[in-house]
């Protein structure tokens, strides 16, 4: 079922208590270059550094009281283990973060920082899907998935939310997508407080199941997923699909290079620091601009936690 216009306000009015209220950055070069305006959602400037925070939140409020003193628990390599462990300090739950053992450090650092307990597996899916059921057997906490869950949807609708008080005239936003969460939200929020905005996604030709998922008209899957957009290596789900389905007009797939390059472009334009994930809204514009010519677009800037030492341009 999607959610309604009141889930999503109902939302906001709990997840902003939590959450920054990101700024939105423009650029007139970049501007110039597709010859139409583009508005910037610093989701990279949210508490943990990305979106994921809003979801972790609102999935987390809205469990009952007997539930929270289990705790939560969730798998993650990343963003959403350290979104849940935040929110979970934030709302006084107890949080367990399985990770896979070659997690970078820093993600590692950050999930113990904000008091999640970690446990750590090998690094396939399987493992971490088990080592989760044995912990939540064993606690009783809730699981969180970090993108097929109807309230972390809501909470992630709540940045376009945003977006589009501040500008409300969009004609289009722009997101990256890869589990579908943030894609999922933004449609809704699009849908409901938008003057007629479609939501179109960027996506990696080396990991474009949620393109051909729509092309086919079922959740499709990667075999492999060599991209450097690592956030978005991750397939749909079945919650968040029939809302993508519905609501989405378009995912427009890019290439490696152009990922890098609009990455640096933002760094280099907007000074800020953003991870490879989230620049391919950006590269997609920019290899599409013929279709956005004298429109107005959001681009929702997913998250910054990018490893410092390991960039892809010099």
């Amino acid at each position: 079922m999607i959610p309604a216009k009141e889930d999503l306000i109902e939302t906001y009015k709990r997840v902003r208590k939590y959450v920054n209220r990101t700024p939105v950055l423009t650029s007139t070069t970049i501007n110039g270059w597709i010859d139409g305006e583009v508005f910037f959602k610093c989701e990279n400037f949210q508490k943990m550094g990305a979106f994921k925070m809003r979801g972790a939140i609102q999935a987390i409020a809205k469990l009952s009281d007997a539930q929270k003193k289990l705790g939560v628990i969730t798998h993650s390599s990343g963003n959403f283990g350290q979104a849940v462990a935040l929110a979970a300090k934030n709302l006084g739950v107890k949080a367990y973060i399985v990770m896979p053992e070659n997690a970078p450090s820093v993600k590692k650092e950050a999930v113990a920082g904000y008091g999640g307990e970690i446990t750590f597996c090998e690094s396939t899916l399987e493992a971490r899907e088990n080592t989760s059921e044995k912990i939540r057997k064993e606690t009783g906490a809730s699981f969180l998935h970090p993108s097929n869950n109807i309230n972390v949807i809501l909470g992630n609708s709540t940045a376009a939310y945003e977006l589009l008080e501040d500008i409300p005239d969009l004609d289009y936003i722009l997101t990256p997508v890869g589990g579908g969460g943030l894609l999922a939200g933004t449609a809704l929020a699009a849908q409901y407080f938008g003057n007629g905005c479609e939501v179109i996604a960027g996506e990696p030709f080396e990991a474009d199941d949620a393109y051909r998922s729509l092309q086919s008209g079922k959740i499709e899957v990667n075999l492999t997923a060599n991209t450097i957009a690592d956030g978005l290596r991750t397939h749909l789900g079945d919650k968040n699909f029939p809302i993508i389905q519905k609501l989405v007009k378009d995912i427009i797939r890019v290439e490696e290079q152009e990922i890098v390059d609009a990455m640096r472009i933002i760094w280099e334009r907007l000074k800020i620091v953003v991870e490879p994930s989230c620049a391919v809204p950006l590269a997609a514009l920019l290899r599409e601009k013929e279709k956005f010519r004298n429109k107005k677009i959001g681009i929702i800037l997913s998250g910054g936690n990018v490893d410092l030492n390991n960039l892809p341009f010099s």
